[in-house]
Formats: C-alpha cells, structure tokens, sequence
C-alpha cells in the first residue's frame, strides 16, 4: 500500500506557520509496531499489578516535571489557551492517580462460592490495544485510555491526531523512558493510517472522535469480532427554566459554549429558554459574551483559534446556514481576518431544529438560543438528536430538574453544573454518541475479559 502523503505538516493555528514537519508512519511501520506490542504482551501481561503501579507512579512524577512544556506543546499545536493547557495537564496527574486507585479492586480475582463448589473469575487483559484519539485533548484523552490498558496489563498502539502530532510524541517519549520495549509504541498519520491499524492485528481499540468515522470502525470491528469503545461527539442540551438564577445560567452557557473555542464533546450546544424569561436571559448572555477576549494562546486571553482551517469553514457554514434561513446573530460570528483559525464567538438566537447548529455537532464557539414554551416543551426538543453524551438543566426546583434528568436521552446530567462528577464515576454516553466509557472501575475493566476457573471444595 502506497500512502498519499509522507509527512505531517503540523501548523500552528494561532498564526497558521508550521512548527514542524512529522514523517507518516509507512505500512511497514505500523506493521511492525503492532508486532513488537504483540510480542510484548505475553511478558507484560505476566508483570504484577504492583509493579506496573510503581512505573505508572514514574510517568506520573516525569508528567508533572514537564508539565510546562507539555502545556506549551498543546497550546502551540491546537491553539487553546496556555492557562487551559496547563490544566489539561492537571487533569491528567488526576487520571493517573485515580485510575492507580481503582486499579486493585476492578482486577483482582473475586471468588465466588456455592456448597462445595468455588469459582474464581479472573480479569484477564485483550493483548493488544489501539488507542486513536483526536486533537481537541490532545494529553487528556489519550491517556485517560492508556493508563487503563497498562494497568490492566495490555500493551497500546496509539495514533494521535494528525493535527497534534507533538502532543502525541511527548507522551510516547515519557512512557518509553520508563517501560519495557514494545509495551507502549507511537504511530503517526492521518485517516489511512488509522485504516491500517483497524486492518492489524489488535485484540481491542479504543477511540475519540466523529461519528461517521466511529460507524465506519464499528462495522470493521464487528467483522472481525474485535472489542470496541467508542466515544463519537455529543450536541448537549441546556435547558433554562423561568424560575433558573438567569444570571449564573447566562455565565455558564458562555463558558460551556466556548471554553476550549467549543471544541469540547459536551460543549453547551443547544440551549433551550422559557419564553417568559428568554429576553432577559439573552440580555443577560450577550452582556457577557462581549467581554471575551480572543487571540494567540500565549496572550491572556479566554478563547483562541479554531484548531484548523478545516473546522473554521465547518462552523463558518452553519453559522451562514443559519443566518440564511432567518437566524438572528446578536454578536460575532464573522471570520477573524488575518493570522490564524480565528472566529469571533457568536450568539445566534430564533434558532430551530432547521438550523445545522441545532442539530448537527458544531465543535465551535457559538451559543445558540432556541425559546421553548415549558419544560415538557424543552425536554421534547433536547431528546431530539442522535446523540447522547451531555445536558444541563438550569432550576432552583432540585425535585423538578431530577424529573427532567429522568426523561432527558443522555449519559450524563448536571443541575446547575456543568456534566463533571465525582472522582472515579464514569464519562459515559448513550445513543450514537457511541458506548463504553472513561474512567470508573467499570471503565478500567473494559480494558480486560473475565476468565472463570471453577474446581469443588
């Protein structure tokens, strides 16, 4: 197979330079990594829980060593602010050691007794794990599945996105300083390169990203009967009800709409208003979308660049879509001319499920507002969408938003909150936002099968 480009070149899109020029992994590469994690396997797979933690506990320290230039990296190739970038990284020291934790009791041996009968059920790792993750968390995501593998005892294969590809580099450099060969390996590319991994030899993958790359990994897995999680966007709802604190729901659907330029999978998406308090909660928005400040990632700034041009022309198009058919856009939306991915955030209102924006995944900074005549109205309306990741629900009746969070299609629900839980539950959706889920002892028990050995007392 002759692959149609050779390199990567990786662009910096908060002035659209190049940073730097990555080879593609050949057919022969990715050949050969999957090779050296399945001989790998068998020795790894025999290393004791123990001693993979200790290891894991030296990624840890090396991590929060090079934070700083990790941060930079993420902030120089997908353009997100420096100050997020470093809590991104935060985030993952906080994955590591959560995952640590859970580790004992989501793999030890349970044992299971009936009369003189007793059933061990082991918890025993796939092999082989491919980890394909996007570029929106570029350290995050990626290890959010990485550490649960090696705990569980797999080896990964792991494909970043082609548009951080440097990212993706740091994380192999930490983990191969510290692991044995061939348990941790990196591959670079794009689509076709990924085609190659999913064609390999792998017992398991694991991937972030869009839905109909999502499908199209489903139905190559299920021929050849190959475990899945697939986690494939999100159009999260929020839902604002008259007696809501407007002022709190006016700050949050800003921040959830264009936090990481809305290129988050539970981006607030969609809002739904009651009418009887729409005007001022637009009023209310509008006010504080104007004090965002956008720019380079290294100025202070609260959102910067979309991370391509690719994405720029996908949200530039629904936002012209919706202007089209009869939107009203209050503030932003042009195109920021010049150096960069850049748009100016947008609030669009008199929006319907005839709008792309209201019904196909954005991934950018726009706050959409469609009034509703109640909540039966708003629940209607939020249910109806393909995908299940997220909502919110914004009331000061608790008794009444659990209610909604019953009959809302998604896998999770904050009230008055953002969708963010307590350590060590699980970031999970529903629906085609596909199924599996980050985090939790359920999660970490994804990554191995369970093996019954069964023998009389």
């Amino acid at each position: 197979m002759m692959l149609k480009q050779k390199f990567i070149m990786d662009h910096n899109p908060s002035t659209g330079e190049i940073i730097e020029k990555i080879k593609i992994s050949s057919p022969g590469e990715v050949a050969s990594c999957v090779k050296l994690a399945r001989k790998a396997s068998k020795s790894w797979f025999a290393v004791p829980l123990k001693n993979r933690i200790a290891l894991l506990r030296k990624i840890e320290k090396d991590i929060f060593k090079t934070k700083d230039l990790i941060a930079r990296t993420i902030s120089v190739e997908m353009g997100k602010p420096l100050k997020h970038s470093i809590a991104e990284v935060e985030t993952v020291l906080n994955t590591i050691d959560v995952n640590i934790k859970l580790s004992e009791e989501a793999f030890n041996t349970s044992i299971h007794k009936d009369k003189n009968l007793i059933t061990e059920v082991q918890r025993i790792p796939m092999g082989v794990i491919a980890v394909i993750t996007p570029w929106n968390y570029p350290v995050d995501i990626p290890i959010s599945f990485i550490i649960p593998a090696l705990l569980a005892g797999n080896c990964v294969v792991f494909k970043p996105s082609e548009f951080t590809p440097l990212s993706g580099k740091h994380i192999y450099e930490i983990f191969n300083r510290h692991f044995p060969k061939g348990v941790v390996n990196i591959i670079q590319g794009a689509e076709e390169v990924g085609d190659m991994i999913l064609a390999s030899d792998i017992d398991m993958i694991a991937f972030v990203g869009s839905r109909d790359t999502g499908k199209r990994i489903f139905a190559e897995c299920a021929g050849r009967v190959i475990r899945m999680i697939l986690e494939l966007g999100g159009k999260d709802p929020m839902i604002v009800l008259k007696d809501a604190d407007l002022k709190k729901a006016a700050e949050y659907a800003v921040f959830g709409a264009l936090k990481n330029c809305g290129q988050i999978c539970t981006s607030v998406e969609r809002i739904y208003v009651e009418d009887k308090v729409a005007h001022q909660f637009e009023k209310l928005v509008y006010d504080e979308i104007r004090k965002v400040k956008i720019g380079d990632a290294f100025d202070k700034i609260d959102v910067g660049p979309l991370a391509n041009e690719q994405q720029r022309g996908i949200v530039l198009r629904q936002i012209e879509e919706a202007r089209r058919k009869g939107a009203r856009i209050l503030h932003g939306g042009n195109k920021v001319e010049g150096r960069g991915y850049f748009i100016e955030p947008a609030l669009i209102v008199d929006v319907s499920e005839k709008h792309d924006l209201m019904t196909e995944e954005t991934f950018g900074p726009i706050v959409a507002i469609q009034r509703v005549r109640n909540a039966e109205d708003a629940i209607e309306k939020a249910n109806r969408t393909r995908f299940g990741l997220g909502a919110t629900i914004w009331t000061k009746n608790l008794k009444k938003a659990k209610e909604i969070a019953a009959e809302l299609e998604a896998g999770m629900i904050g009230i008055n909150k953002g969708v963010s839980g307590v350590k060590g539950t699980p970031w999970v959706g529903i629906k085609e936002s596909g199924f599996g889920y980050h985090g939790s002892i359920d999660g970490l028990k994804q990554f191995t099968h369970p093996k019954k050995v069964s023998y009389k007392n």
